[in-house]
């Protein structure tokens, strides 16, 4: 797994209280909230829902639920957060979550006359004897899991969302992608006439802060 020590985060922030209005986050922070969901804490929220009693962890829990599955990596579902069975990853709340789920194959072998018959027999038992030549079966025959001419041309990315486009997050949690439209739609909810009466602010997103 690899971890990821800090990740950036734009503040907008409203100079006149300095009250944060939304972060403009990442791919890397997105992962990690989906991240805390993959733990059995998703469960717990979804029941907690249910009696509006969710809090931010609640309006993150339905911003997810409403997330489009465009923005879903192909080989992730949403259910595995929203409807956790097991923690998804037991070494610790990365900041960026990157564990390899795929269950791996076992071993398994066929004979040495295999290359040159065109018939080959597999066993996952080393030493059974070909039924085709009788010569015992302990070469170890290369695994090609589904899809890998694809993927040989494109790496995926990992992660649960795709970093095709910014997120906004708002205080209580809640996550959407980054557009000009949510942006002015935000901004006339907190009633802010004045473009100057904001900023931005970057600030760094680390263990600490978690």
């Amino acid at each position: 797994m690899e971890v990821v020590s800090k990740v950036r985060l734009k503040l907008l922030v409203n100079k006149t209280n300095n009250k944060v209005l939304f972060a403009e986050a990442g791919k890397d922070f997105v992962d990690f909230l989906f991240y805390i969901l993959s733990l059995p804490v998703g469960a717990v929220v979804k029941v907690l829902k249910k009696d509006n009693m969710g809090g931010s962890l609640g309006e993150l829990y339905q911003s997810i639920e409403a997330l489009s599955e465009t923005y879903i990596q192909p080989n992730q579902r949403k259910s595995s957060v929203l409807n956790p069975k097991s923690p998804i990853c037991s070494l610790g709340i990365p900041i960026r979550q990157m564990p390899d789920n795929e269950s791996k194959p076992g071993k398994f072998y066929t004979c040495s006359n295999c290359l040159y018959s065109g018939i080959c027999h597999v066993s996952d038992v080393p030493n059974v004897p070909c039924p085709r030549c009788n010569v015992r079966m302990k070469s170890e025959a290369s695994y090609v899991p589904p899809g890998t001419a694809s993927r040989a041309a494109q790496v995926p990315e990992v992660g649960f969302v795709k970093g095709v486009v910014s997120y906004m997050v708002k205080g209580n949690l809640e996550v959407t992608p980054m557009s000009t439209i949510s942006c002015i739609t935000l901004l006339n909810k907190f009633n802010i006439k004045d473009l100057g009466s904001v900023e931005e602010r970057v600030t760094n997103f680390g263990i600490v802060e978690v």
